[in-house]
């Protein structure tokens, strides 16, 4: 897998072209919710949090927050929203937490897992900043439990390309349960459709997704004109909502 430095790349069309609608946003903290103790408040890690998309909306369902993000720009557009009393951004990764010893009671890896270098080290962090019986929600692909989008047909080396970030669900419960975890659910949620296919194709455009970085320019520009072609027959065709895994694990 290709590293992608987001200083340089994407964090300027990020929250744009992987914007959640409100009714995508609903599902998942539902999700998360059922996953979670229902007392409230709880406290938060958002480990790898981008330009926080998911930060502020987790503030306001369960308790106070900390956007965890390595990416200097990432930080900077996530700070620039409008501000809430309970949502902090620190520059940190999922090695090195900046967050004292059982400070919190949950902590979301939404899609960030297969960018953590050292995933040993990563699991023994986030167990220690989580109190016993913490939760981690780890909303991340796996190379056999991966959600195939229509559009990914159009670049003949597609699939390999995104399989190639991910580990298999075992290895990533292997290296949790090494590190003194638990798995405590594994399924999927499925969020309503992102709109039409011709909405999809905007994102697309932006190139906000780390799939395009593991691919050559040549690669993604036929791949984008063939969506293009594919788009303009039917612009109104709707975008099939895809079924996401969510893996939840107990710090014991």
């Amino acid at each position: 897998m290709r590293r992608v430095d987001y200083d340089r790349e994407q964090h300027q069309h990020y929250a744009r072209g992987r914007a959640l609608t409100e009714p995508q946003l609903g599902a998942w903290l539902s999700a998360f919710a059922a996953a979670l103790p229902q007392r409230r408040p709880l406290v938060g890690l958002d480990v790898g949090s981008g330009t926080g998309r998911f930060t502020p909306a987790l503030a306001r369902a369960f308790g106070p927050v900390t956007g965890v993000e390595p990416s200097v720009r990432m930080r900077e557009v996530a700070q620039a929203q409008p501000p809430h009393p309970d949502v902090r951004y620190l520059a940190g990764s999922a090695e090195d937490l900046p967050v004292p010893d059982g400070s919190a009671d949950y902590a979301l890896m939404f899609l960030s897992w297969h960018h953590v270098q050292d995933k040993p080290r990563a699991a023994r962090e986030l167990a220690r900043v989580l109190r016993p019986g913490g939760r981690l929600l780890l909303r991340g692909n796996f190379s056999d439990h991966h959600p195939e989008p229509w559009w990914l047909d159009h670049f003949p080396r597609g699939l390999e390309a995104d399989l190639a970030q991910f580990q298999p669900l075992h290895e990533v419960v292997a290296t949790f349960t090494a590190a003194g975890w638990r798995v405590t659910g594994f399924g999927t949620v499925t969020p309503p459709s992102e709109g039409t296919r011709a909405d999809v194709l905007d994102r697309l455009r932006l190139r906000a997704l780390s799939f395009f970085s593991q691919l050559d320019p040549d690669e993604v520009e036929a791949g984008l004109r063939s969506i293009e072609e594919a788009v303009a027959a039917d612009p109104d065709a709707p975008s099939p909502p895809l079924s996401e895994p969510l893996l939840t694990l107990e710090r014991r």
